[in-house]
């Protein structure tokens, strides 16, 4: 797990923004240590914890539990999106002289606290989930590792007795290691007094000891409220959205900075971040513009699917002329399996566009418009290899964009979904003509090619929900979780982009953490 301080990137909030602290990925035994650093240099000011981590060592999650209640802080279940540096990035510079190393957004869908995540979580004052975020707890695993010791014991002889006087340990050899996966009554005590002195019900106790440790159980809304594991209905918004600092008295997490701003780099981040989404230009998606689709396979991260879970493909990037070869090739690779594609783009060529479109078309593939956030490495990073061919993540739709010929693409599936927290604009297009005739061939309504052409190429105009479903761009309001949420394996019919993996390789299989 990693802490970095975070400022929000709604340009509407300057010069008084709320601030956080963004704390991602699995608790180790280190980690209440790296929380502390931060915390020490922000001189006692108390920000929000925005959590989202699959969870990790029970014993550090109860330290970084009462960390945060020491201090005094909020918590809730969240995901930041940053803009400029962030927090991978080395020698970045983004950020300098704008006050604060990192900018970005805080957001609740698909965000997780899991496992052991949910003891750190009980430590905040107010404690947030988000309708469209999970928490979930199960069985403690605990593991013994054994070990053959071979001592040298010194002794001499006293009356006729031996009189030890020393005994050291010369070697050591590992002698194998077992594991549990049930809480044993020392270990049930103490979380029992942790969740009693959080002033958490015992409720959440029993869920954990009701839960195999292969599984995880959601906790609901309502359960969380009459167990007191969350204080309100509310989300991470709550906390971190752009009018936070409106109102009188100011929330301690909010931060003046003069416009005139020529200071360094402020609190405990470690680089910097990208242009707010709620001030996006209506354009291409921050993480998208300016590079070649790639066409990228991803399985659902969120421990809540395993060990049957969502895969998809994942699209990011502008089209080329190129863009359909490659998605062919992908497609070849996979045989007869019908991925969803997650699309995100600013546009592109035309042509790579309506072929790309008519390949997703002919292979009877649902699309929808969101990012996928990959949560073992980036695929254009150096060294960066998938296990099994196959990416670890979640999409996310905030910030997503499908522009100008990136909508022809769209127009191809066989289920489209655009939701509300995603973005689709149009403007003229080349080829007017194929693009009309294509449009037809896709049974897409007859209003959305003149809407289409109206818009001068220099600007774009964004659809509303309603005016995709009218022109029939869209075949349903559903967001993207209609096509790679955690539980959607579970329904029936159960859909063909879910696959069991064999046993050695599911997340679940060899659980050796909380």
């Amino acid at each position: 797990m990693r802490f970095v301080v975070v400022r929000s990137s709604a340009a509407e909030c300057e010069p008084n923004c709320p601030e956080w602290i963004s704390a991602e990925g699995t608790i180790e035994a280190g980690t209440p240590a790296l929380l502390r650093r931060t915390l020490k240099t922000l001189g006692g000011r108390r920000l929000p914890v925005v959590i989202n981590s699959p969870g990790g060592n029970v014993e550090a999650a109860l330290e970084l539990g009462r960390i945060i209640r020491k201090n005094k802080l909020d918590t809730a279940v969240g995901m930041t999106e940053f803009s400029g540096c962030e927090p991978e990035m080395k020698n970045c510079h983004a950020n300098d002289g704008k006050g604060a190393s990192y900018f970005g957004m805080a957001y609740d869908r698909g965000a997780m606290c899991n496992s052991a995540c949910p003891l750190m979580f009980a430590g905040g004052m107010q404690r947030l989930v988000g309708e469209w975020a999970f928490l979930g707890v199960h069985q403690i695993t605990t593991t013994y590792h054994r070990e053959r010791l071979l001592y040298r014991t010194t002794y001499r002889m006293v009356n006729g007795r031996k009189k030890v006087i020393s005994t050291k340990i010369v070697s050591r050899k590992s002698a194998g290691s077992y594991k549990t996966y049930e809480m044993s009554k020392a270990v049930a005590k103490r979380l029992s007094a942790y969740l009693k002195e959080m002033g958490i019900g015992e409720g959440v106790l029993t869920t954990m000891k009701n839960t195999p440790a292969s599984g995880i159980h959601q906790l609901v809304t309502e359960n969380m409220l009459r167990m007191n594991l969350v204080t309100s209905v509310d989300s991470v918004d709550l906390l971190t959205a752009s009018t936070v600092c409106e109102p009188k008295p100011v929330p301690v997490n909010c931060r003046e900075i003069p416009a005139n701003r020529n200071a360094k780099p402020a609190g405990a981040a470690i680089a910097e971040a990208k242009p707010a989404p709620a001030a996006r230009p209506i354009a291409a998606a921050p993480s998208s513009e300016g590079r070649e689709m790639r066409f990228v396979l991803v399985r659902g991260s969120n421990p809540l699917c395993n060990p049957d879970c969502p895969e998809w493909i994942s699209a990011e990037g502008t089209i080329t002329a190129g863009t359909p070869d490659k998605l062919r090739q992908l497609l070849d690779g996979i045989g007869q399996r019908r991925l969803p594609v997650i699309i995100n783009s600013p546009g592109g060529d035309v042509q790579g566009a309506l072929a790309a479109g008519r390949l997703i078309h002919e292979r009877r593939l649902d699309v929808a418009v969101a990012r996928t956030d990959f949560l073992d490495c980036d695929p254009d990073a150096a060294g960066c290899v998938a296990k099994d061919g196959l990416h670890a993540g979640l999409t996310v739709e905030t910030s997503a964009d499908c522009d100008a010929a990136c909508a022809l693409m769209i127009a191809g599936g066989a289920k489209r979904l655009v939701g509300s927290s995603a973005h689709l604009s149009l403007h003229a297009l080349e080829m007017g003509e194929k693009v009309k005739a294509y449009l037809d061939e896709m049974a897409i309504g007859p209003g959305l090619f003149p809407a289409m052409q109206s818009v001068l190429n220099s600007s774009h105009r964004e659809l509303s929900q309603d005016e995709m479903q009218e022109f029939g761009l869209t075949t349903g309001r559903q967001p993207v979780d209609e096509l790679t949420g955690a539980t959607i394996c579970k329904s029936t019919p159960r859909p063909d982009n879910c696959r069991v993996l064999p046993a050695a390789n599911a997340a679940a299989a060899t659980p050796a953490k909380l």
